[in-house]
């Protein structure tokens, strides 16, 4: 029975990693774009579920990593395809959705609470971040590069979580930031302008990433 790595963390090398990390965190995609969407429409909760779902997609792409089945995934050209084109999809869809409430400039007030809504806006985060394959391109291909030869499970663990905390407190923060500036957000003319700047967005990133060369 073979045995488990378990190497102990090059702490510098961890540490570069953070800050790559943030780097990555802290640049607009996708997730940024749909917890901004899901907080508009469903207010803070919502929008805290929505970075839940992103946080919970980011530890399950760690852990397929970790397990080996992210680098499948990533060398199965027609796996990897078509979570690409489902990726694209969904995010047209919802840039959409966005353009198209815009557009009719109706809006209600946004619930704080209400099960339906916060599940929706976790759903939401979630299958935006699964469906993006580059996220798992990240954990496969660019997370080792910060690993020392023979890393084991623990390192890669670490690694991979920090990631998925530091996305999270990230869009936290975004969410609350948003909560607290709801006054003026929640005016018709700069929702309308939000909805369609962020549904142009959406689209692009849908866009791109269906046009892009793995």
């Amino acid at each position: 029975m073979g045995t488990v790595s378990v190497m102990p963390v090059s702490w510098t090398s961890y540490a570069a990693y953070l800050t790559f990390a943030v780097v990555v965190v802290l640049i607009p995609g996708p997730d940024f774009a749909v917890v901004v969407g899901n907080t508009m429409s469903g207010g803070r909760r919502r929008g805290m579920w929505c970075a839940a779902g992103v946080a919970s997609s980011n530890a399950v792409q760690g852990t397929a990593a970790i397990l080996g089945l992210g680098a499948l995934v990533v060398r199965a050209q027609p796996v990897f395809q078509i979570v690409k084109w489902v990726g694209a999809a969904y995010l047209l869809y919802l840039g959409l959705r966005l353009l198209g409430s815009a557009w009719q400039g109706r809006y209600a007030v946004p619930s704080a609470s209400g099960g339906q809504g916060t599940r929706r806006g976790w759903r939401q985060g979630f299958v935006s971040n699964i469906t993006n394959p580059k996220v798992l391109v990240f954990y496969v291909a660019v997370l080792p590069q910060f690993l020392n030869p023979g890393a084991g499970t623990v390192a890669l663990a670490l690694f991979a979580l920090s990631h998925a905390s530091l996305s999270l407190l990230y869009l936290l923060t975004l969410t609350a930031v948003m909560h607290r500036a709801r006054r003026v957000l929640a005016r018709r003319q700069v929702r309308r302008c939000l909805d369609g700047t962020t549904g142009v967005a959406m689209i692009g990133f849908g866009a791109r990433l269906a046009l892009e060369r793995q």
